[in-house]
């Protein structure tokens, strides 16, 4: 028997759009277009930053947990492990795989030892600073509520630097821990700086370099190269047919504009073979 399969966010976000749309008694206004299609690129661009954050903190840990078996109890032998993946890794895969960095992933494998309990929302720039907190029942406190919270790396470090857990836990009243819970914000709020394509983690993790000198186009052609395929694994919700300046086919089933392929860009129809 064949089970359904769950919608994904862009066909969520379409579905929504619709019914709106439906529900409405006059035709859309400039506004709803651009709130719509606002969403439709929110929901791809967090697709893609889970899928980038998502495998490197899985390849992370898996390294992690091979270096740790293979090196067991024989201390020399991880020295000498070590310097020889750090020289291998390099060579293939650029930087990242420094011997300090590698026992950051042993580390990280040894502090979160089983895979299921990490949270998704956090990156590996988030699991570098959870793995300084000593106490392991603050560790997993601030691991969730960073998730449940939705802090950067920045915030979640400014929370344990000053203490969060245990002023929450020592401030009375429920409505004194909301603003105790919600000044984050204001002393750290998010800025361009928290952006996956700032963290300097994730350019190593994709072989980009980096450089003084970072231009806007340089750094996006080398994610477009690195996420191209991640892109087009997201399927008839959403396909890549070009970088900036070209057309851009985004095709979602649920409009019915977009039914039979009626309304799908056709300017890039012909270069996406049809699959929009």
């Amino acid at each position: 028997m064949k089970h359904p399969t769950s919608p994904s966010p862009l066909e969520i976000t379409a579905s929504v759009a619709a019914g709106k749309q439906q529900a409405g008694d006059t035709a859309p206004n400039d506004e709803s277009v651009y709130s719509n299609v606002h969403d439709v690129l929110a929901q791809a661009r967090s697709s893609v930053t889970r899928a980038v954050n998502g495998a490197m903190v899985n390849a992370y840990w898996e390294i992690g947990r091979q270096i740790n078996e293979a090196i067991g109890e024989r201390a020399e032998y991880g020295k000498h492990l070590f310097s020889y993946l750090s020289k291998r890794l390099t060579d293939d895969f650029g930087k990242g795989f420094t011997q300090r960095n590698l026992r950051a992933m042993r580390q990280f494998y040894l502090t979160f030892p089983i895979r299921h309990t990490l949270r998704a929302e956090l990156s590996w720039s988030h699991y570098r600073m959870l793995m300084r907190v000593d106490n392991e029942r603050r560790r997993l406190w601030y691991m969730n509520e960073a998730a449940d919270a939705g802090w950067s790396s920045r915030q979640l470090d400014r929370q344990i630097q000053t203490l969060y857990y245990d002023r929450l836990i020592a401030t009375r009243g429920e409505r004194n821990k909301e603003e105790v819970a919600a000044e984050i914000q204001s002393t750290q709020p998010v800025t361009a700086a928290d952006s996956i394509v700032r963290d300097p983690y994730v350019l190593e993790f994709l072989n980009i370099p980096q450089s003084p000198k970072q231009l806007e186009s340089t750094l996006e052609q080398a994610l477009i190269d690195k996420l191209q395929d991640f892109l087009l694994e997201l399927g008839r919700g959403f396909a890549f047919v070009g970088r900036q300046g070209q057309p851009l086919c985004l095709s979602i089933p649920d409009l019915p504009a977009n039914r039979e392929g009626a309304g799908a860009c056709p300017a890039a129809r012909a270069r996406c073979g049809g699959i929009c």
